[in-house]
């Protein structure tokens, strides 16, 4: 049965052909219905817009919609859209958030954000002020039947199987939440463009998407399918823009590929991407607030993620404007700028993300993630050159950054290179040193510390940190090993990963490179 001729009797007369022929898996009665069907996308020319709505009847179902335009400001661009047969929907801002870019790819200029429909046949569109040029870009998620529909035929077979969780598991703040794994919405059709860029975690932003709240628990995954093409092939970005995703029933997603545990470049916060985490709450969050059980996950994430990178929840951190998303920035380039730990999207770009509720609500959020969040801990891990006849180096102090490690971004927006120390010569040979202790540098004794080393294969889709040494903290805080394992060459991405042990939570340094 192709993809194309679903419909409601026969997607009901597979899923009960499933059921008699002995599939009791889940897993295999969705896949006798048929995987996903490849995002597809299609663009309408619509003009010139202005104050007077215009009506765009489409000809085949759009689980997903958004506006580009040439010129104007479009600050006052909305739309709204309704299914066949049924009733329009409310008007949802049409207009950019400040997203992006990713590092080497362009910017998405007068591209809106992409607004959720589930499969709309028709949208209309207006502006408080005049823009040219408009067109809408389509995206279809369900081969033409329409997201939501498709869904509903589904019935109980659209929640049947389970979405399996994302991996390593690591106990930091509170706890890490359930997180689903990425291939849960993916599924094997929407894969990243390039390798990750790995960055820092210095603090998170908090977004919404602007799509209307009324979605069902079984639209999500592909919600997720449909945003991801759209960043992916609209606005020319790596991946999906986010690095989570939390839906309305308190469900949260890996969204950009490159792991969990990692600091994963995204593409949510112009300017700020090589320095942060970007959390979205999927819906519209201007005039509502998002529910107990968004706001419950939204803060034992927003824990467990900045404990892990031994970031303090409360205060401000100063960064740098990246130059490679500074067009979205409310700060010119290169600035030195104080931000939240824990800021709103609107904090930093020019935007009004993540809605006038929810960003009334970060105090509030902050005040809760700091209540979940145990004292951070601080992993550090530097590479010491051999040195012929020389005593042994000296071990960093607690918080030092490591040599090597790029204390701002680049200009071309991805983290500079370690430099590479001299071969090995006789004499006192090439270390990995490093400190475990807590944020005001008092030290940890006795600290399990696992050296390992980043593999990515499949873009991101698959990572795996292979463990190289285990040591352990002396009084001090200090841990040191030679820089040599058997089978590890040439350049390499390192950390170190302290557990946790006692009330301290888990932890990891910021990733390191160097050529061993």
């Amino acid at each position: 049965m192709s993809a194309r001729a679903l419909t409601r009797r026969s997607l009901l007369a597979a899923g009960a052909g499933a059921l008699a022929g002995g599939l009791t898996r889940p897993g295999a009665v969705l896949a006798a219905l048929g995987g996903p069907s490849p995002p597809r996308l299609s663009e309408r020319r619509v003009g010139q817009l202005g104050r007077r709505a215009v009506t765009v009847e489409l000809a085949a179902p759009a689980d997903l919609v958004g506006v580009q335009w040439a010129g104007g400001s479009a600050t006052g661009l909305q739309l709204r859209f309704r299914a066949s047969g049924g009733r329009w929907s409310a008007w949802v801002a049409g207009g950019a958030h400040g997203h992006g870019p990713d590092a080497g790819a362009p910017g998405s200029g007068n591209i809106g954000d992409p607004v959720w429909t589930g499969g709309a046949s028709a949208v209309q569109l207006r502006s408080s002020g005049p823009l040219s040029d408009v067109r809408l870009h389509l995206v279809d998620v369900s081969a033409g039947l329409g997201a939501r529909r498709q869904v509903l035929a589904l019935g109980p077979l659209a929640n049947a199987a389970a979405l399996p969780s994302a991996t390593p598991v690591l106990a930091a703040g509170a706890g890490q939440p359930a997180i689903i794994a990425r291939r849960a919405w993916a599924q094997g059709v929407a894969h990243p463009g390039v390798t990750p860029a790995y960055g820092s975690v210095q603090m998170a932003f908090v977004h919404h998407t602007e799509n209307p709240n009324g979605y069902l628990a079984a639209e999500v995954p592909a919600m997720l399918r449909a945003i991801f093409a759209f960043h992916r092939y609209v606005n020319g970005w790596n991946d999906i823009g986010y690095n989570f995703v939390i839906d309305l029933f308190g469900r949260v997603f890996e969204a950009r590929a490159g792991g969990i545990d990692e600091p994963v470049v995204g593409a949510h916060a112009g300017g700020y991407n090589l320095v942060s985490s970007g959390v979205a709450v999927l819906g519209s969050f201007m005039s509502v607030p998002i529910s107990t059980p968004a706001r419950r996950t939204l803060e034992r994430l927003l824990a467990w993620k900045l404990s892990l990178h031994g970031v303090p929840s409360q205060g401000r951190v100063t960064v740098r404007v990246n130059p490679a998303g500074a067009v979205y920035s409310r700060f010119p380039a290169r600035a030195r700028v104080s931000l939240p730990r824990i800021a709103g999207h609107r904090d930093a770009d020019t935007t009004d993300c993540p809605g006038n509720i929810l960003y009334g609500e970060l105090p509030a959020l902050r005040a809760g993630v700091h209540r979940l969040a145990l004292e951070p801990v601080r992993v550090t891990l530097a590479y010491v050159a051999a040195t012929p006849g020389a005593p042994a180096p000296a071990t960093p102090a607690p918080g030092a950054p490591a040599p090597g490690t790029p204390a701002e971004p680049s200009p071309a927006g991805t983290p500079a290179p370690a430099t590479t120390p001299a071969p090995p010569a006789p004499g006192v040979p090439a270390m990995l040193t490093g400190t475990v202790a807590l944020l005001d540098g008092t030290p940890i004794a006795g600290a399990p510390v696992q050296l390992q080393v980043r593999r990515v294969a499949r873009k991101g889709e698959a990572v795996q940190e292979q463990p190289l040494a285990q040591l352990t903290s002396d009084a001090q805080g200090r841990f040191a090993a030679p820089a040599g394992f058997p089978g590890v060459s040439g350049a390499s991405w390192l950390r170190a990963l302290f557990p946790g042990a006692g009330s301290a939570g888990a932890s990891i340094s910021e990733p390191l490179r160097v050529s061993l």
